[in-house]
């Protein structure tokens, strides 16, 4: 697949460097640590990468009750807690990575980099909601043990940067999407549905915008876990079973954020279940809930979209939302102007896009080339991202 990069020639300090690249991501649900070993081609622009081998580890039950609570806005009871966490982030981080690469047949020595996203328990830059005095945005899981784990050098803490140049530090996939995704023939869009869903606007003509629009998943996985016991509803079957609650919609359309114009992100400090009971009217059945959330997801894609890029012609999904046909069935309701498809058409595997953008960051960040878009995430400009740890 060809990429033709959005990243302006005269910043460009090196050139990428081909080989192998490993990508590690877990993402606001936190349903799992996704790998990615992605081969990158060089030579002359325009250049090509693909996915060698992608899997999805499960988190260690405990440990995942914990990074939840702490993402969604619950306090760490000491720092020493806090410091525990982060290794023992690191750690699944790293035995992902290894396990990985001994599926593949790949040694540590022909991986040129890790690009690890870590696992965000706070998202807080300016212009959110808090306080914007002191913007910042936390992704534990320390690169240091990652490349001391792994042998392999470790790219960390992408946000951070373009955060304390006064951007959001989110989405950071779309420079990525707009490598490999972007077309001169029609304007698209990139949707990845993970627990928060978010747009890169690929327009034929003009410059790529990207934004977070509200809830995808993070939801419906937390409702289901509640109800059902099951970290997240099947292809929408318990939704289904349901009838979307109009009341209920409409109080939680009327939440702020919604309405702020981008740049714009958000995480699970903003979307969680307290944030839904606090106005839920009672009496509410399990299933009616469940298929008004979906519908909250769909709408607020569907009213992005139609804001932000109304030409669009089709819609590329990726991410663990697409598992959930239900919710794609709606978007494509919603949404009759643009044909609604996943990026698997384009031969990006839908569950591994945003691992292997990470793989692809730290690509960047070594060739000390910037991974960010200003007019996406609103930064002063264009910054090279994350903390190199090199493997020895």
């Amino acid at each position: 697949m060809v990429e033709n990069s959005s990243i302006p020639a005269d910043s460009r300090v090196a050139t990428p460097g081909a080989g192998l690249y490993l990508g590690l991501i877990s993402g606001t649900s936190a349903d799992g640590i996704d790998a990615a070993l992605v081969r990158f081609h060089a030579g002359a622009a325009p250049t090509r990468c693909e996915l060698v081998l992608g899997r999805t580890y499960a988190w260690d039950a405990t440990l995942r009750e914990r990074l939840v609570a702490l993402g969604q806005g619950g306090d760490a009871r000491s720092l020493e807690e806090l410091g525990t966490l982060d290794i023992q982030t690191a750690e699944a981080f790293a035995e992902a990575a290894r396990a990985l690469l001994e599926e593949a047949g790949v040694a540590a020595a022909e991986v040129a980099a890790i690009g690890s996203h870590g696992q965000t328990v706070r998202h807080r830059p300016a212009g959110a909601g808090f306080d914007g005095r002191h913007p910042f945005t936390w992704q534990i899981g320390d690169g240091a043990v990652i490349a001391e784990r792994s042998r392999i050098a470790t790219v960390a803490d992408f946000r951070r940067r373009d955060v304390a140049a006064g951007g959001h530090g989110a989405p950071l996939m779309p420079a990525f999407h707009a490598a490999l995704l972007g077309s001169a023939d029609e304007d698209r869009a990139a949707l990845n549905l993970g627990g928060i869903a978010n747009f890169t606007l690929l327009p034929a003509r003009g410059e790529v915008r990207g934004f977070d629009t509200g809830p995808a998943n993070c939801l419906m996985d937390a409702w289901a876990l509640r109800h059902l016991g099951q970290a997240f509803d099947a292809d929408g079957a318990f939704a289904a079973q349901g009838q979307v609650d109009a009341a209920l919609l409409a109080r939680l359309l009327d939440e702020p954020w919604f309405a702020l114009a981008p740049p714009k992100s958000t995480g699970r400090e903003q979307f969680h279940l307290d944030w839904v009971d606090a106005r839920l009217g009672g009496g509410e059945r399990p299933q009616d809930v469940q298929a008004t959330l979906l519908e909250l997801s769909a709408v607020t894609i569907a009213q992005a979209l139609r804001a932000q890029q109304p030409a669009t012609r089709r819609v590329l999904a990726c991410g663990g939302g697409v598992r959930n046909g239900a919710l794609l069935a709606r978007l494509a309701a919603l949404l009759p102007q643009a044909t609604v498809e996943t990026t698997a058409a384009y031969g990006l595997d839908p569950d591994f896009v945003e691992a292997m953008g990470f793989a692809w960051l730290a690509r960047q960040t070594l060739a000390g080339l910037p991974g960010n878009l200003p007019s996406v995430t609103g930064a002063r400009g264009l910054r090279v991202l994350g903390t190199v740890h090199p493997a020895a």
